[in-house]
């Protein structure tokens, strides 16, 4: 006779290794329709790197121009740009891969709220990065340009330096703008309400600053451009919260002298 515990066992065994199998290829799948994407789109790599390059070439002097500091950084740099738009354009199908992996351990009120919570984060992360493109950047290079006139010396930018740096920004406004989804899901899972979120604002305040400090260049306008949208989407997901979830009632802890 077999032993119940060695077939539990085998039976676990086999179950974690259907799920990384499964993994495996939810991976594979995702990386395929980002592979297929870049494909389509490296014949184009150069014009792609322009047009990011735009928001700083616009704004440099007469003088200024874009150079390369290492030999194969022409090269590279452009096919980074054009992987990362093919990341971005390939996400819906990426978030897919993830949300069917995840999907069969989730309650069916859960299937509910990841769809459009997917959505949302997607299409936000999307308003962050086109928020950066076209208003900071131009505002941020502009800044800097007039910071380097009175110097005297050529602004020119290492293409490497500079993706880098774009990257960064991207990335601080893309998540910028999910603050709207990360407050309403604090709301809905019960760990604030509504009312405590109100209570906080001041130290929001302070942290956005904060923050704007450490992300972009240290001029105070720089500063404004991510605070006031950060305290803006704070506020918009305080009424977001507000109206997905409902009102409140607020809990009042008493405490009670001891007998």
């Amino acid at each position: 006779m077999s032993d119940p515990q060695q077939t539990q066992t085998e039976g676990a065994e086999e179950t974690f290794i259907s799920h990384l199998v499964e993994l495996r290829d939810r991976i594979i799948r995702a990386g395929i329709a980002v592979i297929v994407v870049f494909l389509g789109l490296v014949y184009w790599a150069p014009d792609i790197f322009k047009l990011l390059a735009r928001p700083l070439m616009v704004n440099l002097p007469k003088d200024g121009k874009l150079i390369v500091t290492d030999v194969t950084g022409s090269f590279f740099v452009p096919m980074k740009v054009t992987m990362m738009v093919a990341f971005v354009i390939a996400l819906p199908v990426v978030l897919y891969q993830i949300w069917a992996f995840v999907a069969p351990g989730l309650y069916q009120h859960e299937k509910k709220l990841v769809g459009p919570l997917v959505g949302s984060s997607y299409t936000l992360f999307l308003c962050g990065m086109a928020f950066a493109y076209f208003v900071v950047f131009p505002t941020i290079f502009r800044v800097m340009a007039h910071y380097n006139a009175p110097l005297g010396a050529a602004m020119n930018t290492d293409i490497d330096n500079y993706l880098s740096f774009v990257l960064t920004m991207f990335i601080a406004f893309g998540v910028t703008f999910e603050v709207p989804i990360v407050v309403v899901l604090l709301v809905r899972m019960g760990i604030v309400t509504v009312k405590k979120l109100r209570q906080i604002r001041p130290y929001v305040i302070v942290g956005a600053f904060i923050v704007s400090a450490v992300v972009t260049p240290p001029d105070v306008f720089s500063q404004l451009i991510l605070a006031l949208p950060l305290i803006i989407l704070y506020e918009a997901g305080i009424i977001a919260a507000r109206l997905v979830v409902g009102k409140q009632p607020d809990v009042v802890e008493e405490e009670h002298a001891p007998n």
